[in-house]
């Protein structure tokens, strides 16, 4: 083959590749919004089958325990399909069909009454466990067919759905109110499906490029890296939930009313957006781990920042820059799971960075059950832990880079 042949083959699956991304970007933004209509509705749907209000946070909770399993299983699950040429994309769109099937019947069981109050906990089970299918298994192709410098950009696209899905999701809250709950149920799940279906179809023009050149340890385990990783990871999304879930609407409330809310906390999602392609570039140059460990710390310090505003602008300014980070840091543990295990462990690793952000969900929402943030002698404590644990994190993973180059490795995943 010439030059210019094995130029236009590069090319074209570079554009494969790229096309790939907006559209698993796309799948990610629909899932999120079907997640925020579900959150929305829950406590109107759970007073309909007679759940106390005080136990839907139970539910909630019970949610991301099944996510904090349900992801890593699904993502080991993919490296075990993937190794079928085009099934990634079959194993999708039948776990989904599963999951919408059980999304839409929640609004419909309700009228049921207390006698469906089984069903409607089966089946908010069923939707959770299947519904992680649609966050590591897609991205798994990325390692599959995506070259190493081009993770970081994939991973900022993807990544992007997750942030326009966060920074929309005030007004959908504010929009669907008063509607029925079974219009947004019904139509988020049929665009959801028929959006899942083609994954086959992308898979296949995927497998028709170059085969990815691996790395030359593949097959090889990366020693204790993974496990330092994602320890890391926990830290972080730990961090970003404390700081967003539970200190952010509290801060804005110093200077402004509550119905302003709905304006102020998407600033967070706005800078989140905004970061995550120029940080792209830096990840393919420095390393996944580097950028997480800089904007770890970056972020520990506008978060600091908010605390200590004494102005909506100074605020506002924190929060965009607390998001920013919060978007490199995120974007950055894609990429680097991804590059990590790009020895047909694409799908584990992946996996295991969602189920962090699943697990730490789950700690703040038993936190807000519990009602720390109403008791005086906990506020301090959940007004610095996100600065504790970025900064930890951040200087742990700033160490561990140090450490793999000290050892002779050329470039951190």
């Amino acid at each position: 083959m010439t030059d210019l042949a094995i130029d236009d083959a590069n090319a074209a699956s570079g554009t494969r590749i790229n096309r790939a991304g907006v559209y698993i970007a796309l799948l990610q933004l629909l899932f999120a919004l079907c997640w925020t209509i579900y959150v929305v509705f829950l406590p109107k749907l759970a007073a309909e089958v007679g759940i106390a209000p005080g136990a839907v946070i139970l539910i909630l909770m019970l949610d991301q325990a099944i996510f904090t399993i349900a992801d890593t299983a699904m993502g080991i699950a993919a490296d075990k399909v993937g190794s079928l040429a085009g099934r990634i994309g079959l194993f999708v769109g039948i776990a989904t069909a599963v999951s919408c099937a059980a999304f839409v019947a929640l609004p419909f069981v309700t009228s049921g009454g207390p006698s469906a109050q089984l069903a409607f906990i089966a089946l908010i089970v069923v939707w959770a466990a299947t519904s992680s299918a649609l966050r590591a298994p897609p991205l798994t192709l990325f390692g599959k067919y995506g070259a190493r410098p081009s993770l970081p950009w994939l991973s900022a696209l993807t990544m992007l759905g997750y942030g326009l899905a966060g920074a929309v999701s005030p007004y959908l809250g504010v929009v669907m109110k008063d509607i029925d709950a079974r219009l947004p149920f019904v139509i988020s799940s049929v665009v959801l499906l028929i959006t899942t279906l083609a994954l086959s179809r992308v898979e296949r023009g995927l497998s028709t490029a170059q085969p990815v050149a691996k790395p030359r340890n593949a097959g090889k385990a990366p020693g204790r890296l993974p496990a330092l990783f994602i320890a890391a990871m926990v830290l972080l999304a730990l961090g970003y939930q404390m700081h967003f879930g539970l200190n952010s609407a509290p801060l804005f409330l110093r200077f402004a009313k509550p119905d302003d809310l709905q304006w102020l906390m998407p600033v967070f999602w706005i800078g989140f957006n905004i970061a995550l392609f120029p940080a792209s570039v830096v990840v393919k140059h420095r390393g996944g781990v580097i950028v997480m460990g800089v904007a770890g710390l970056l972020g520990a310090l506008a978060v600091a920042g908010a605390e200590y505003a004494g102005h909506l602008n100074v605020l506002i300014a924190a929060q965009f820059l607390a998001g920013a980070a919060w978007g490199c840091m995120l974007m950055s543990a894609v990429s680097a799971a991804l590059a990590i295990g790009q020895t047909g462990a694409e799908g584990r690793l992946t996996g295991l960075v969602f189920s962090a952000l699943a697990l730490a969900t789950f700690a703040r929402m038993a936190a807000a059950a519990g009602g720390l943030q109403k008791l005086p002698d906990y506020t301090p404590l959940l007004y610095w832990a996100p600065v504790a644990c970025w900064s930890v994190a951040g200087t742990g993973l700033l160490v561990l880079a140090a450490s793999r180059l000290r050892t002779g490795v050329s470039q951190a995943p």
